[in-house]
């Protein structure tokens, strides 16, 4: 191929390329380059990101069926009431009653020992005199609840002892009676069999007329101990114990006496110079009977009168010792306690 002929085909391909250049600008003069798209396209998603960005709806109320890296659902505060413990309740949806215990059921459960380990095991032998006064043998978990405490642990006889008193001659007694707030609450005693219904009567009757009895409990709370019992005012009527300072039985080992509100009606015993004991020993202010104090059992008082109707002697009109604290269903006895 000849020089003339190389030039005409590069001047040949030179003009396609020119006019190929310039139909393409005419054709598309309202087009983007990939540099010029790029540039755009940047300042586009830069400003959509932006506007995400203002907007709460995007990140704080993700749309139904989607989640959020980061995010968990809101769940209710648990109520007071719920087993979760503390919190505001929720202010759109009340707590679901299943999340507690019902309110009914709680109140029918007693806290008391005694009523606890006893249960529903008498209920067919259960003798009610109005709701919440009643008595009713003693269950075998209340038995050896008793057992080394209130009631001697060695009653085989096997090792020559035997008690004056056996379990199937003892009752449990459930009553009501306001305490020193004001409040009714619940209270327990065991007692001999002879004088059940007799308690039941008579706190009955206190409980109708608003008496204050600041506990009744089980001796048993108190490992048996007489004086730690007298010293928060207990209420009580069976502990099988001397006498103190004795060798013969109270009428408490017997399950015939009670002591009511002991901590401001006292036991108190004379020595042969002339001084006193008072037990419990804290409880010495309220040993002069001359003085006005609230609590105070007299012959006016309620409790003694209900007590003496009941064929009771009261402690406090003996004359070596006085127990103005004590009644006992049984002929006085001067030094009995």
């Amino acid at each position: 191929m000849d020089k003339m002929k190389i030039i005409k085909m590069v001047v040949i391909l030179a003009a396609i390329v020119v006019i190929a250049g310039g139909l393409s600008r005419f054709m598309g003069r309202n087009s983007l380059s990939l540099a010029e798209y790029a540039e755009q396209n940047g300042k586009t998603q830069a400003h959509e990101s932006s506007k995400d960005q203002e907007s709460p709806s995007a990140t704080r109320f993700p749309q139904e069926g989607t989640s959020s890296p980061g995010l968990r659902e809101e769940t209710p505060m648990p109520s007071p009431d719920s087993p979760a413990g503390t919190g505001m309740p929720s202010s759109t949806e009340p707590p679901r009653e299943e999340s507690s215990p019902s309110r009914e059921n709680q109140e029918t459960v007693s806290r008391l020992t005694g009523a606890s380990l006893n249960g529903d095991t008498f209920l067919e032998e259960r003798v009610l005199l109005e709701e919440g006064f009643y008595y009713e043998p003693l269950s075998d978990n209340l038995r050896r609840y008793m057992t080394g405490i209130s009631y001697p642990s060695d009653h085989s006889g096997e090792g020559g002892f035997q008690p004056e008193i056996t379990f199937q001659e003892l009752r449990y007694v459930h009553i009501l009676h306001y305490d020193f707030e004001g409040n009714p609450v619940e209270g327990e005693l065991v007692c001999n069999e002879l004088i059940a219904q007799d308690l039941v009567e008579i706190f009955y009757e206190l409980y109708r007329n608003e008496y204050q009895l600041e506990k009744v409990l089980l001796i048993d709370e108190y490992d048996g101990d007489d004086n730690a019992s007298m010293a928060d005012n207990n209420t009580s009527c069976f502990n099988y114990r001397l006498v103190e300072g004795s060798s013969h039985l109270s009428k408490h080992a017997l399950g015939l006496a009670v002591d009511v509100n002991p901590f401001y009606n006292p036991y108190i015993t004379y020595e042969k110079d002339g001084s006193q004991k008072v037990s419990p020993a804290s409880a010495q202010a309220y040993a002069d009977r001359s003085s006005s104090f609230p609590y105070k059992i007299n012959e006016d008082d309620l409790c003694y009168k209900l007590f003496l109707q009941h064929g009771f002697t009261w402690g406090g009109n003996w004359n070596s010792v006085k127990d103005y604290q004590h009644f006992q269903k049984a002929a006085a006895v001067q030094t009995d306690s």
